[in-house]
């Protein structure tokens, strides 16, 4: 029970964890009230900084009384930007409360509980991130250009000089960006930048509002050819991205044991963690239990993550991707590769699919990796009485819960194992994996 000392100061134990990370406490009024910082087990002296009908917010301005699980954040920025909000949290602990969320969900919303809770998959858990996006911002206050994530209020850009998570090529020179950036005429003008890395070459994609003057151009070269990092410009959309310096960029990444390297554009999907997407696809084959005389059906394919491993295992696959450019840059792979046994379709999943060609071809196992919204749509349309396998990979427990409550109750799978992968260590984000069979 919490006791406010005031309106807005208040102490209180914390007795759960939100799936955004914060701690769970009762104000005596019986309200919740979701405390940043604050972890399960602890008192904590708290700050009111929000109020909600049916929840308040705070931050915790003390710890009273520490968890075991309590550790000294390794980033200096921890608690100001908004990007990894479990640094104050045993990595082994921050891997077992992203599992119970994983259960939590199956059991509230999809009314279904795993015949096995498979062993979390971790790696790396520092310098890991191989994609993201710097939101950029010229501070006249502050007198300079901040490049980073944004704050934990999301109007401000975190004024950050380095990133321990971020692959160190890029997270080790955060602030010399921000520095190259406000060198530029144009600094006004760039709102953001996006990285991305692969086995060879790492790059970043400058977002121009307002064409690039000769000496920006110049600065933008003299930056690539010192550190090493590709330049790209991006003064459109996805489409008008291209290279400032090299004029050759190898982007592209090696699937270990597979004999598979994908390319890549540099604005296109890829796991963000390359340690665990390598452990990931070993565990969704071997779940899928993939043999040579199986046909599979692999739903938001990209690039061909799953389907190219696949392919050289299995009698065929076929790969459905809503984004034309990843479909096209699969399709390339398999040829890159050798493949021939890999098709690839364009369809957007969450529309009515039924007279497409690919759906009505029969399969003996389904792989499926859809966004945050999940694959109710394609799910409720497809011919599943053939398939006995079904591999779920996600990116968001409760549409996973959902999904797996649909494909137990209503199209005769049990669920037979899931668990959690660490793709986003030290974060909220909890990626999970599911086998269902028939």
């Amino acid at each position: 029970m919490a006791r406010r000392r005031n309106f807005q100061e208040f102490e209180a134990e914390i007795t759960g964890l939100t799936h955004d990370g914060r701690g769970v406490a009762r104000l005596e009024d019986g309200k919740a009230v979701f405390i940043a910082g604050a972890l399960p087990g602890e008192r904590v002296r708290a700050m009111q900084t929000g109020r909600h009908r049916s929840y308040d917010e705070a931050r915790t301005e003390e710890v009273l009384q520490a968890a075991p699980e309590r550790v000294e954040p390794r980033c200096q920025h921890f608690g100001v930007c908004s990007g990894c909000v479990l640094q104050h949290m045993a990595e082994s602990q921050q891997i077992q409360a992203k599992q119970g969320v994983l259960i939590e969900n199956l059991e509230r919303i999809g009314h279904v509980r795993p015949g096995t809770v498979l062993p979390p998959l971790t790696d790396a858990s520092w310098g890991y991130r191989r994609k993201g996006r710097f939101s950029v911002r010229h501070v006249e206050k502050k007198g300079k250009t901040l490049v980073g994530f944004r704050e934990t209020n999301p109007r401000y850009v975190a004024d950050i000089t380095r990133c321990e998570v971020v692959v160190p090529q890029i997270g080790g020179r955060v602030d010399e960006i921000g520095e190259l950036v406000d060198s530029l005429q144009a600094r006004s003008d760039i709102p953001q930048i996006e990285f991305i890395a692969g086995d060879e070459a790492t790059a970043l994609i400058f977002r121009h509002l307002t064409p690039l003057g000769e000496a920006d151009r110049d600065a933008l070269v003299a930056f690539s050819k010192r550190t090493g990092l590709a330049v790209f410009l991006q003064p459109g959309g996805v489409d008008s991205v291209q290279p400032l310096w090299p004029e050759q960029v190898p982007l592209s990444f090696a699937i270990a044991g597979h004999g598979v390297e994908l390319a890549f554009r540099p604005l296109d999907f890829i796991q963000v963690n390359a340690g665990i997407n390598h452990k990931m696809i070993d565990l969704a084959l071997e779940l899928l239990d993939a043999r040579p005389d199986d046909r599979v059906l692999d739903l938001f394919c990209g690039l061909g993550n799953f389907t190219l491993p696949l392919a050289r295992r299995v009698s065929e696959v076929v790969g459905v991707e809503g984004d034309a450019g990843l479909v096209q840059r699969a399709r390339e792979n398999a040829q890159r590769n050798g493949i021939t046994n890999a098709q690839f379709h364009a369809a957007d999943l969450t529309q009515d699919q039924r007279q497409a060609t690919w759906m009505r071809q029969g399969f003996s196992k389904l792989l499926l990796d859809p966004p945050r919204s999940g694959a109710d749509a394609v799910l409720a349309q497809l011919d599943l009485d053939g398939i006995q396998r079904i591999v779920y990979v996600s990116c968001h427990p409760a549409s996973l819960a959902r999904d797996a409550g649909y494909l137990v109750r209503e199209r005769g799978f049990r669920l037979v194992a899931a668990g959690v992968m660490d793709m986003f260590p030290h974060t909220a984000h909890v990626e999970s994996i599911a086998v269902f069979e028939r």
